[in-house]
């Protein structure tokens, strides 16, 4: 119940409004993003890297109304990406597909992301374009495949998101395209006839989906997201007993969120990425944090009765 009304908290404009004006909001914020702007995410950034963490960097946003609106994202990316390869940044990015116009025409975010790419490829930083909300499923896998195949982009990779009924067919697809792949639980409100509707369903069926992915090929790379310490040792179990090499994976989580087991895995030899986003829009991006998981609201608690 919480879980529903965060989640609809994070698209209800009224809320939005209120909780920017709201100064202990915006430091509690601060925990899970690195800023408002781009200098504080690459220091962020640089910090992460000097305590051997990886890194994926997102500059929040989503649903942009207009192509103009679109087309100074894609700047901001291409300033991102030039700032990454200069101070030799240990990074990759990630991009919302709705913030580079996908709800005003497919096209156009199509476009959007080739420019985007075409100033990645030759730095080497992968980009991955990241899942939304199930009605953008299968236009976020048609520009992926598209990138990747049509324009020929090798440095692309999407989201699956656990949550979904269709998420095992798509996996074994992407499996045999040897794709790259992030794996989540998903954080959006769904419906529970696309998705399932209980944590332990979406919990067995992010293992499973993980092992089919991780033995479905030779060649197809994981990322594994996740803060759940089941799903770690899970997935741990599972590229110990397949004898999984450690270039077909890494782990992936949050900045801000169980930075002691983000360095444990990272000084156990496995690859470890942060998701490390900023940007003045980070309302709808904390709310769904906080719903992810109730030690997050226990902490923003605290802060109110700390203050």
């Amino acid at each position: 119940m919480l879980r529903r009304l965060l989640l609809y908290l994070s698209n209800a404009a009224w809320a939005r409004n209120m909780a920017t004006r709201w100064g202990v909001a915006r430091r509690v914020a601060l925990r899970f993003v690195a800023g408002e702007t781009m200098s504080e995410a690459v220091e962020a950034t640089r910090r992460l890297n000097e305590q051997g963490l990886l890194v994926t960097l997102n500059y929040l946003g989503e649903s942009v109304t207009s192509p103009e609106d679109a087309q100074a994202v894609v700047a901001t990316y291409q300033n991102l990406l030039q700032q990454i390869h200069d101070q030799h940044l240990q990074a990759s990015v990630s991009i919302k597909p709705s913030h580079l116009g996908l709800d005003i025409d497919e096209d156009l975010c199509h476009a959007n992301l080739k420019q985007i790419l075409a100033t990645a490829e030759p730095y080497d930083i992968p980009i991955t374009i990241d899942m939304e909300g199930s009605n953008h499923t299968d236009m976020t896998l048609r520009l992926y495949r598209r990138l990747r195949d049509a324009d020929g982009f090798n440095q692309v990779g999407t989201v699956i998101q656990a949550y979904l009924y269709r998420s095992e067919e798509d996996m074994r697809q992407l499996a045999s395209e040897n794709a790259h792949i992030r794996l989540c639980k998903g954080a959006y409100l769904e419906p529970p006839e696309i998705a399932f509707p209980d944590k332990a369903a979406v919990d067995a069926n992010y293992i499973k989906l993980a092992e089919q992915y991780l033995t479905g090929s030779d060649a197809a790379y994981l990322c594994l997201a996740t803060h759940d310490e089941a799903m770690i040792q899970g997935t741990e179990a599972i590229i110990r007993q397949h004898s999984i090499a450690p270039d077909r994976y890494e782990y992936q989580m949050l900045l801000g969120v169980r930075t002691d087991r983000q360095a444990e895995l990272a000084a156990a030899g496995y690859k470890m990425r942060i998701y490390v986003p900023f940007g003045e829009a980070w309302y709808p991006y904390f709310v769904r944090r906080l719903a992810e998981r109730p030690a997050n609201v226990l902490f923003f608690l605290r802060m109110l009765v700390g203050r």
